[in-house]
């Protein structure tokens, strides 16, 4: 059983980064897929500095020589190439979403996301494109 729509579910808004986890959903509402994911944090959607607005969107499939097959977040109001990839800090981030396992990888004492490659690809393996090669994403916060 593959997602048909997927949830990201903001819970740590800080200074530097908001974090969240980003849920598969599948038909009959079972979650069939979960990992953390990364972002910035809110700055009133301006672009490269802000995480995107609570809202539900449009994801496209994307592949770039940088990410591989990758998530467009469609129809950002005011913003373009909103993606979901693979990248570990926060500091990787201009405005778009990140993917895998939360901890410190550089001794920063910010958390990071490790396995982002390997957690992408497994998103990746577990969504179900709708007739118009679309998939929604619905993000909320959950505090």
């Amino acid at each position: 059983m593959k997602a048909i729509k997927l949830l990201l579910e903001r819970y740590s808004h800080g200074e530097k980064q908001t974090i969240g986890n980003l849920i598969g959903v599948s038909e009959v509402g079972h979650s069939v897929f979960s990992c953390d994911s990364l972002e910035l944090p809110w700055l009133d959607n301006q672009s490269n500095i802000s995480c995107i607005p609570l809202k539900t969107y449009k994801l496209k499939k994307r592949y770039s020589k940088k990410y591989g097959n990758h998530l467009h977040v469609q129809d950002v109001e005011g913003r373009t190439f909103i993606l979901i990839h693979s990248g570990n800090y926060y500091t990787q981030i201009l405005g778009c979403i990140l993917v895998g396992k939360l901890g410190f990888i550089n001794n920063d004492d910010i958390v990071d996301v490790g396995s982002s490659r390997k957690t992408l690809k497994r998103l990746m393996n577990n969504i179900e494109f709708d007739d118009n090669g679309e998939i929604e994403l619905k993000i909320i916060n959950r505090l």
